[in-house]
């Protein structure tokens, strides 16, 4: 009997207890997000864009208008772009697309993202698929906004990565060389051809198949691609080296020129002097 009345007093005060001290959910006062937004645009003024990211991500969070949110999250996304933390920009500015779809700004975003893209590319003996992101990144945004500001720079970046894909397929293509691999070395120096033919790689290429042709003994294709080099581009070096390949008695030749050029000289020279 004394036990039960012990434990009936034991749960009294314990109920007491819990009642007194019962904790009671208070929301956080909102903070003005237009104050916020200005600390935001000052750093960013003076080009403290990591504090700057932060401020405008505290601005996003605290502005009830929608158009004035996305505004802060662009801005988050270009601060962090610009002290190239890339792949946070990445995140942030797929995050304003998934939120803001009807934005204003936008197009301006997949511009931001497409530049973002272009400059984690690496030199040519690095992997692939930063360029083929790149390509795909840029190629929608031609595609999607063919006459917008943006798409100039887009092009001019987009000439730049076909550069970089020649120049990835010339690296592979001397390293079959390095390693006697003729066949897919030719394979690849074809597709620079082919694919890239308005990029600066092209002459070498066409030199690099003169060559690798004719130490295998391919006399035709050697002159075949030696012709291309030498109507497209015969002042470019490439096609010097690819004429003394094929033409033994050319540093003979280019002798007797110059033998011929100073008798020349010389000759005018006596002339003035009589």
């Amino acid at each position: 009997m004394c036990l039960r009345i012990f434990f009936l007093i034991l749960v009294f005060v314990f109920n007491s207890c819990t009642k007194n001290n019962e904790m009671v959910y208070e929301p956080s006062t909102k903070k003005n997000p237009y104050e916020i937004y200005k600390e935001a645009l000052d750093a960013f003024n003076i080009n403290d864009f990591f504090y700057a990211s932060e401020k405008f991500n505290e601005a996003e969070l605290n502005f009830d208008k929608i158009e004035l949110a996305a505004k802060s999250s662009i801005m988050s996304s270009y601060s962090l772009y610009a002290i190239n933390l890339y792949e946070e920009a990445e995140q942030n500015i797929n995050r304003y697309l998934k939120n803001y779809p009807a934005d204003k700004n936008v197009i301006y975003a997949h511009y931001l993202l497409a530049v973002v893209q272009f400059e984690q590319i690496k030199a040519e003996q690095y992997d692939l698929k930063p360029l083929l992101k790149t390509k795909e990144k840029i190629d929608f945004f031609l595609n999607r906004y063919p006459d917008t500001e943006y798409a100039i720079d887009l092009k001019f970046k987009k000439a730049l990565l076909q550069n970089q894909f020649a120049a990835k397929e010339l690296y592979v293509a001397k390293h079959y060389v390095s390693v006697q691999k003729w066949i897919p070395a030719i394979n690849r120096l074809k597709l620079i051809v082919k694919n890239y033919n308005e990029t600066i790689f092209i002459e070498e290429a066409l030199h690099r198949l003169v060559e690798i042709n004719y130490h295998i003994g391919l006399d035709g294709e050697a002159k075949k691609y030696a012709s291309i080099l030498g109507y497209n581009y015969n002042s470019s070096k490439w096609y010097e080296r690819s004429y003394k390949i094929l033409n033994k008695d050319y540093k003979k030749i280019i002798k007797n020129y110059e033998k011929k050029e100073e008798k020349g000289l010389f000759r005018k020279i006596i002339k003035m002097i009589k």
